[in-house]
């Protein structure tokens, strides 16, 4: 049973998003090019998103769309989903295990569902640099983003 999401609660999440949405930023912009790995391009990524959907390109509605997703989807597909499964299938699985694997769902999301069945580009974008710089960017952002609500739970009990 999925337990209601409490004004706070849904706040949090948002903060969470926030947070990991930044340290995604900063690892696609900053660490990944300065460590020689590929810079990430979420931007033009839900660009093609958007025109696949949409049907014309808009850079305005191609951020919007990528901020939404990391400041309100991923953290609501967590709360809405992946909890509730952790909770089920493994409820003694700790919190940083559990983010690493949601991370590695939220890579197969964005770059196989998005990516490649509705904007079109090759499965995992040909599984080059970005491809591995997409993977451990999303763990980051989960690690950050559980991490925020675990600490948020125990400073609830």
């Amino acid at each position: 049973m999925i337990k209601a999401l409490t004004p706070r609660g849904f706040l949090m999440l948002m903060l969470g998003g926030a947070l990991a949405t930044i340290a995604f930023e900063l690892y696609g912009e900053v660490v990944s090019p300065s460590l020689g790995g590929s810079r990430l391009a979420p931007v033009p990524l839900a660009g093609s998103v958007f025109r696949a959907i949409a049907g014309y390109g808009s850079k305005e509605m191609a951020v919007l769309l990528h901020y939404i997703a990391g400041v309100i989807g991923y953290p609501l597909g967590f709360a809405l989903v992946a909890r509730p499964l952790w909770q089920k299938i493994a409820p003694r699985m700790p919190w940083w295990a559990v983010a690493v694997a949601f991370g590695c769902v939220q890579w197969v999301f964005a770059l196989y569902i998005m990516a490649h069945l509705i904007a079109g580009q090759p499965p995992f974008l040909g599984f080059t640099g970005i491809t591995w710089a997409a993977l451990y960017g999303h763990i980051i952002y989960a690690f950050v983003a559980i991490g925020v609500g675990h600490h948020y739970a125990l400073s609830r009990r």
